[in-house]
């Protein structure tokens, strides 16, 4: 295909995913281009939803800017005037470079870009990301409590079902996403394009439910709870004293990260072994957030206390990278990977062998 970017738009591409997420950074660059833009475009269009809502305006203040969002991802063309609206507008609570990506000097480059991206996958990032946007709307309105709920003066998930609900808008959403981008440019149909589709919410719910354990005692610090109201109910909200948090539900909220994470391997195997770069960019998704979670089982004592700290080394992160190279086109080494570190966590966390596990072998991509 084709490259439809000039220099210097590949270069803010890449300084500003590197401002904005360092994981993602190393994502991107192992697909194969133009598809690597696509998704580094989508990735920071995204960042702009994320943008409204962590910004500490008041909800109607965010609906507005919700609203415009959504006529930007349909008109591109005007976004200057909707930029040089935003910079007159506060953005308490974000960082600098999340400002400025708010601003026409370093916003307006991202969304020329994204009208210059081809219709058929340009659409598949306006639908999803627009599906983030409706999501976060919900979220952030503090008169709908038929989601979201506020217990402790911490608003959070209703239930386990709005959980994964939550999960999937600000996730879930870009996961179909990039998946419908991937199914576009290497041409995947049928089955596999089905499988793909099936597993990439899973994969999405998987990921964000690992960064909720990991940045657990951060979120609470700044008044923020992504765990379901249901969960904390049943210990009396002690998570958040940080302080006598029963083990066995502990291990309650990392088992459901775990067949969250077991599920989402069927993506990888899904994917055609000529896709090389999206399986690799898969499994640097996967493989971090495998050992985060093996990390956060072997300081269970410490979880949910003010000793809570669940992140990798850059050794790890840099095994892991190795890894996803090594055994990108292997399904084998996929399945006994995943197999072995899933099997690790449990005998970890001392959960019965009778846990359900996926079975791996079921869903190979039959693309060969």
């Amino acid at each position: 295909m084709t490259d439809f970017l000039s220099k210097s738009e590949k270069e803010y591409l890449s300084d500003y995913m590197n401002k904005v997420s360092r994981s993602f950074t190393l994502v991107a660059p192992q697909v194969e281009s133009p598809l690597n833009h696509y998704l580094s475009t989508s990735y920071l269009i995204c960042r702009v939803v994320d943008n409204i809502e962590d910004c500490t305006v008041p909800y109607q203040a965010k609906k507005s800017r919700f609203s415009d969002f959504s006529y930007l991802l349909e008109h591109p063309e005007n976004a200057e005037d909707i930029l040089s609206k935003w910079e007159r507008l506060d953005w308490d609570g974000l960082l600098r470079d999340e400002v400025k990506m708010m601003t026409t000097g370093d916003g307006l480059i991202l969304w020329q870009i994204y009208a210059k991206i081809p219709p058929s996958y340009r659409a598949s990032i306006r639908k999803w990301a627009g599906e983030m946007a409706y999501g976060m709307n919900l979220v952030t309105d503090l008169d709908d409590d038929s989601f979201f709920v506020t217990s402790n003066q911490i608003r959070l998930p209703k239930t386990a079902v709005d959980y994964d609900r939550y999960c999937f808008y600000v996730a879930g959403t870009v996961g179909r996403m990039i998946t419908e981008l991937a199914i576009t440019y290497y041409g995947i149909d049928g089955d596999d394009a089905a499988y793909l589709l099936k597993y990439s919410e899973a994969c999405g719910r998987a990921l964000q439910k690992t960064n909720i354990v990991k940045d657990f005692a951060k979120d609470l610090a700044r008044g923020d709870s992504f765990l379901p109201d249901e969960w904390l109910k049943e210990v009396n909200y002690t998570p958040f004293a940080l302080k006598d948090v029963p083990q066995w539900w502990i291990k309650k909220v990392l088992l459901n990260v775990l067949m969250e994470l077991d599920s989402s391997v069927n993506y990888v195997l899904c994917l055609p072994k000529t896709a090389v770069g999206y399986r690799k960019a898969g499994l640097l998704m996967m493989l971090p957030a495998y050992q985060t979670l093996l990390l956060a089982a072997k300081r269970c004592e410490t979880l949910f206390t003010p000793e809570h700290a669940v992140k990798i080394s850059r050794t790890t992160m840099g095994k892991c990278v190795i890894q996803a190279q090594m055994m990108a086109t292997n399904d084998d080494n996929i399945r006994a990977y995943c197999q072995e570190i899933s099997q690790e966590i449990k005998t970890i966390l001392n959960i019965s062998t009778t846990v359900p596990s996926i079975d791996f072998a079921t869903v190979s991509s039959k693309t060969l």
